[in-house]
């Protein structure tokens, strides 16, 4: 199988992008995969500190390299929001696909010098790199702040790392929005221009897809979802809940999988339509 570096390059000559979804138990992670299997689409499967916390992460990453193989998905597993150089180096060692070290939240010059790590630690191991620059709200932070990612320090950031891909601020956060997002769209073609490299959309969760899709044609080859995942999943089994005395967990976790399923598919769609621009 291709490794995620080389897809993403391929990716990013084509102007096209590839789902990458969190999961957080089996029932996400078969609603996902399950999707990828009917879609007949390459996916990749991320983990975050506090999903790895929850399942372990021996535990989670062999859940999601057996689920990829039993479902007959093409995938990859990623590091998402790696916040320490000791969390990226267990995760390589473990057999990550692709790591995420997110230094967003440093100065730039110390967001720098940390990548460089991970860059030669994941070197060995022949893993994809990403990396974060600008402000993109988390889900505790506040939304009201904004420091998008400047074209120069971008450029400044890749030459300085050689980071495989590069997570940008262009007016997206993390968790639910209180109004549509409006992406800059005009910065997102500066910093492609400057870097060259496969750029990356965190928050993708809630964004019209009309915005997704003209995000990808101008240099956007990774898009995240993960809050629409653990919300479809919720409110399904909360709603089936109210209906029911059933005490059987085998019986009443199918539904909301198969509307994570159902999310899925439609974001597979998304991803894999080329923009089609409003005459």
């Amino acid at each position: 199988m291709m490794d995620l570096k080389e897809k993403l390059r391929l990716f990013n000559q084509d102007n096209k992008a590839l789902l990458a979804t969190n999961f957080y138990n089996f029932e996400t992670l078969k609603g996902v995969l399950t999707a990828a299997q009917m879609q007949d689409s390459a996916i990749i499967l991320q983990l975050t500190q506090k999903s790895i916390d929850y399942m372990g992460l021996h535990n989670a990453l062999a859940l999601a390299k057996a689920g990829l193989k039993t479902y007959g998905v093409t995938g990859w597993v990623h590091l998402d929001h790696g916040g320490s150089l000791e969390l990226v180096e267990a995760c390589l060692k473990a057999g990550f696909d692709s790591v995420m070290y997110d230094g967003s939240e440093l100065p730039l010059a110390q967001n720098i010098e940390n990548t460089q790590k991970v860059v030669r630690m994941a070197a060995s191991y022949g893993a994809n790199v990403e990396a974060e620059l600008g402000y993109i709200a988390k889900l505790d932070q506040s939304h009201d702040k904004i420091a998008y990612t400047r074209p120069a320090d971008a450029q400044l950031f890749v030459e300085q790392t050689g980071v495989d891909a590069l997570a940008v601020a262009i007016g997206t956060a993390h968790g639910f929005y209180t109004e549509t997002p409006k992406l800059d769209f005009e910065r997102l073609s500066a910093i492609k221009a400057k870097t060259r490299i496969p750029l990356v959309l965190h928050g993708g969760s809630g964004v019209p897809v009309p915005a997704i899709q003209r995000a990808i044609s101008l240099g956007i080859c990774k898009v995240n979802v993960a809050t629409e995942i653990k919300n479809t999943f919720m409110k399904t089994l909360k709603s089936l809940l109210t209906e029911t005395d059933e005490i059987d967990l085998r019986k009443v976790f199918p539904p909301a999988t198969a509307a994570v399923n159902e999310l899925i598919q439609g974001k597979l769609k998304m991803v894999n339509e080329r923009f089609q621009p409003v005459s």
